[in-house]
């Protein structure tokens, strides 16, 4: 009797268990997402109907790669070609529109006084929780929160300071320099030549990230560059798939592909600081590089970084300083291909100001022509495409009410081509909006997001545009440049907007 009594309660428990999961997942999949659409058509904002479980997400794929499938003219609008889904979302419903991303709905802000709100309450609206699988490329500084976010900030923050950058500058122009004199030689040949501006750029970018990150150059990071390539392909196509939790668990190629690379990663960065940890145990001093700044910061402190901190800060280090930077590079001698009056322009301001010297930080700072050019670029292709944030629990976004667990997207891309914050010409390529400064270029300081907004802005912006306005100069002083027959427009996608096809350019010695 005993033992029938405790198989009985046994089997109880396991259909209460069962019942108990069931209906979490039936809440998961079904109520909660129909209850979340309800809320959110009451107030106003529209989108397709929520689809059992992928939500948007396949047709929001098979748009991507139809997109990506067939390039377009140098003319065309980008929008449709780098987030079809949600142009047609915006074209369909307007501005005020959500999608799905699965069985979690993600609705689109574009006012700039809810941008402003976004960005300023930073804790109201943390980033969106990445897929697990996502983290593997880089746990850093960028997708931190709260009070890890503050002492990383803190501790990092010294080695971006215009003086520490000041000090960069040698390897600016050294990596610069190897390229410069590359082209040289090829052009010499017969005062013309053609390359692949997006992989000397490329290169050029990771070879002085490597140099000021790690005091090192390309060659010897070639192969963390090449791991972390590789990992941000997988890891976009983890984002643009549904997560189901515990998946990263399940040995599937890429899963294993994956966290093999991570392995290899681990091994090479820890190899990095533990030589550069001896070597200023036994009396040297720290470095001017970004892993010796942060490592002397780090003792300073009350609260250190963990050894699993640093290396996640490292491969941050890679991506956020070489990505940014190569890509507002290659969009910049594209755009001024396109447009040689403002190449002319930009290089008789670089001739005035620098003669054939070397560039110094003073001069950088009176770039006026250039620095017009270096924010029209990051408007009209800025390197992140849209960002995420999320809300945990109730909360009053103008005259929005959002519910917990609802994503919110930031769509830059369109922010940066709206008609109504930029003018009837914003689809074209006008570096004097910015003559008198980004405040002055748009009807709200909120309008223009290429590296983010308030607290959260990107702490490498400094160095981002130091690099490109370096480049730039050293690129000005030697050659004229013009778009090749062989160019194919084609932006897209990975992590930041890259061409697909590269950037071909005919070089031309300058007079």
């Amino acid at each position: 009797m005993m033992e029938v009594s405790i198989q009985s309660i046994a089997l109880a428990a396991v259909l209460a268990i069962l019942t108990t999961w069931a209906w979490k997942v039936v809440n998961w999949v079904w109520l909660r997402p129909k209850r979340l659409e309800r809320l959110l058509r009451q107030q106003g904002l529209f989108g397709k109907p929520y689809t059992f479980l992928f939500g948007d997400l396949k047709e929001n794929s098979r748009l991507l790669q139809q997109a990506k499938s067939k390039p377009i003219a140098v003319s065309d609008d980008i929008k449709p070609h780098l987030l079809p889904f949600l142009h047609q979302s915006f074209q369909t419903y307007g501005k005020d529109s959500f999608m799905w991303m699965g069985p979690t709905p993600r609705v689109n802000i574009t006012n700039p006084e809810q941008l402003k709100e976004i960005f300023s309450k930073i804790n109201d609206y943390p980033k969106q929780a990445s897929n697990p699988l996502v983290k593997l490329l880089a746990d850093g500084l960028v997708s931190h929160e709260g009070e890890k976010w503050q002492r990383h900030r803190k501790i990092i923050n010294p080695a971006f300071h215009m003086e520490k950058l000041k000090l960069m500058l040698p390897a600016f122009y050294s990596s610069c320099t190897e390229m410069v004199d590359r082209w040289e030689k090829m052009v010499s040949v017969e005062r013309s030549c053609e390359v692949d501006a997006w992989v000397d750029l490329q290169n050029l970018t990771r070879d002085v990230i490597s140099r000021t990150a790690f005091g090192s150059s390309f060659e010897e990071g070639k192969r963390i560059f090449e791991l972390q390539e590789e990992q941000a392909l997988l890891a976009l196509k983890a984002l643009q798939s549904l997560y189901i939790p515990g998946w990263r668990f399940v040995p599937t190629n890429m899963n294993r592909r994956m966290k093999n690379i991570e392995k290899e990663l681990q091994a090479l960065l820890m190899d990095i600081i533990r030589r550069r940890e001896e070597a200023m145990r036994g009396g040297e001093g720290a470095g001017d590089d970004l892993l010796g700044l942060l490592l002397e910061s780090n003792i300073k402190e009350n609260v250190r970084m963990s050894l699993h901190d640093v290396i996640e800060e490292c491969k941050t280090f890679y991506i956020a300083g070489q990505e940014t930077t190569s890509v507002l590079l290659v969009w910049t001698i594209f755009l001024l291909s396109v447009h040689s009056d403002w190449q002319a322009r930009a290089r008789e301001e670089v001739l005035q100001i620098f003669g054939s010297r070397k560039p110094g930080l003073d001069g950088l700072g009176h770039l006026k022509i250039v620095t017009m050019i270096l924010n029209e670029v990051l408007r009209l292709y800025p390197p992140a495409i849209e960002l995420q944030r999320k809300v945990h629990k109730e909360t009053k976004l103008g005259k929005l009410t959002i519910p917990p667990g609802v994503q919110l997207s930031v769509p830059i891309l369109f922010i940066h081509h709206d008609k109504e914050l930029w003018g009837q010409d914003a689809e074209e390529f006008k570096p004097e909006r910015f003559a008198e400064g980004v405040s002055k270029a748009t009807k709200n300081r909120v309008s223009f997001l290429p590296f983010g907004w308030g607290p959260r802005i990107c702490i490498g912006q400094n160095f981002a545009m130091m690099e490109a306005k370096m480049v730039l100069v050293m690129i000005l002083q030697q050659f004229t440049f013009e778009l090749s027959p062989s160019y194919v427009h084609a932006p897209f996608t990975v992590i930041t907007q890259q061409p697909q096809y590269g950037v071909q350019v005919i070089l031309h010695k300058a007079n």
